[in-house]
């Protein structure tokens, strides 16, 4: 078989899973506080059919060697954590964190991140996400389960504030003074980028994210908190159109090189 044939199998294989990339990134262009994704490409192993350098008999060294390529690949997809824009709302348990950090979630598999601060109360009182999960606070961080208390906020509460440091607290018909529930964690890790997506908005912590750096929100680098805003996703529409003509058309000449290369093994066959 022809090499050009496998090279093209690999170029269309990447350039496929750059598609694939695109698609979703743009599938979640309306998703809360989603980070988009981008392909990153590299070459695979070259075939050394003579060494850069290498000495010949005449006692000089050859000013270029003769290197076969073997195609490409997705080496990885690397996730771009940079804020997308704030929208205000009428929820009072809306948030969005200005800067770095995260909030910490219970789930059944153990604590999950999240930027997404669209949160919402359950049957018990407790700020949870839409998919249930509960928000945890600085009491309960450290030690949080599937069935951790979390924040709950009273059912006779008459209002709801949370202050940039992530205090939460809420008003009472028969008290003047606001009570204070509890105060919103913020993890942040070394590398974001290594987080494990999750669906839903979460992330986990793996080894090449580091452990959680849990902090208070507004202070020693963790972004503060802005009640009454949620998050947009980063994701540039006219970017990832332009990325996605792109993609479409190198997958097309990649293609091409198959037909090319069918084209000369007919010719072969036919001497």
């Amino acid at each position: 078989m022809l090499r050009s044939l496998w090279i093209a199998k690999t170029g269309m294989d990447a350039q496929q899973t750059s598609l694939d990339t695109i698609s979703n990134n743009l599938a979640n262009v309306s998703t809360t506080a989603y980070k988009r994704v981008r392909p990153v490409f590299e070459d695979l192993l070259y075939q050394n059919i003579r060494s850069p350098g290498l000495n010949e008999d005449s006692g000089s060294y050859v000013p270029a060697g003769l290197q076969a390529g073997n195609g490409a690949r997705i080496a990885a997809t690397q996730r771009i954590n940079s804020a997308g824009s704030l929208v205000q709302s009428q929820n009072p348990l809306d948030m969005a964190i200005n800067g770095n950090g995260y909030f910490a979630v219970s789930t059944p598999n153990g604590v999950a991140y999240t930027r997404a601060g669209n949160f919402m109360r359950n049957d018990k009182g407790q700020i949870v996400t839409a998919s249930g999960n509960v928000l945890l606070g600085q009491s309960s961080v450290t030690s949080a389960s599937a069935s951790s208390a979390g924040i709950v906020i009273p059912s006779k509460a008459t209002s709801v504030g949370i202050g940039s440091d992530g205090t939460v607290s809420y008003n009472l018909a028969d008290s003047s003074a606001p009570s204070q529930a509890d105060q919103i964690a913020m993890v942040n890790f070394v590398n974001p980028t290594g987080l494990a997506s999750a669906g839903g908005g979460l992330y986990y912590e793996t080894m090449s994210s580091g452990e959680p750096q849990i902090g208070v929100a507004g202070k020693e680098g963790f972004g503060s908190i802005s009640q009454y805003y949620t998050e947009q996703s980063n994701v540039n529409v006219a970017e990832e159109l332009v990325s996605l003509i792109a993609a479409q058309r190198a997958y097309e000449i990649t293609a091409k090189s198959v037909s090319a290369s069918d084209q000369i093994l007919q010719k072969l066959g036919q001497l």
